[in-house]
């Protein structure tokens, strides 16, 4: 593989990794971490340690965003602010705060985890 087309890939990795962080703030982030890793799944001849990149962040994106999913159907019964007096709107909302929390701790230390072994050159996987 040409050295041009090799810092393009690495590009892409590295902005999937930048879009990666802001999922973390905003789902509508790792959208854009996916597209730029499935870009790079695309490309013939790709080094496996790049394609290995790629299919860690598509792959923690997926899972972190059927985690969030789940954790927002805990919170659907705060839009009823007449039930909000009842207990088990308190328990879904703690359910709630829980599972966002496990949800942004699961894509922290893979986003860790992946820039960490990014930046040595090696696989995640």
């Amino acid at each position: 593989m040409k050295q041009d087309n090799l810092s393009r890939l690495r590009r892409s990795i590295a902005t999937s990794y930048v879009f990666m962080f802001f999922a973390l703030f905003t789902v509508i982030s790792g959208v854009f971490a996916y597209w730029y890793a499935r870009k790079v799944t695309q490309v013939d001849g790709v080094e496996v340690w790049l394609e290995a990149q790629a299919l860690w962040v598509m792959r923690n994106i997926v899972i972190y965003s059927i985690l969030v999913l789940f954790a927002a159907l805990w919170f659907i019964p705060l839009i009823f602010f007449y039930w909000d007096s009842a207990l088990w709107v308190t328990g879904c909302t703690v359910a709630g705060v829980v599972f966002t929390m496990i949800a942004f701790l699961f894509l922290l230390n893979a986003w860790l985890k992946g820039i960490s072994r990014f930046f040595k050159n090696k696989a995640v996987f």
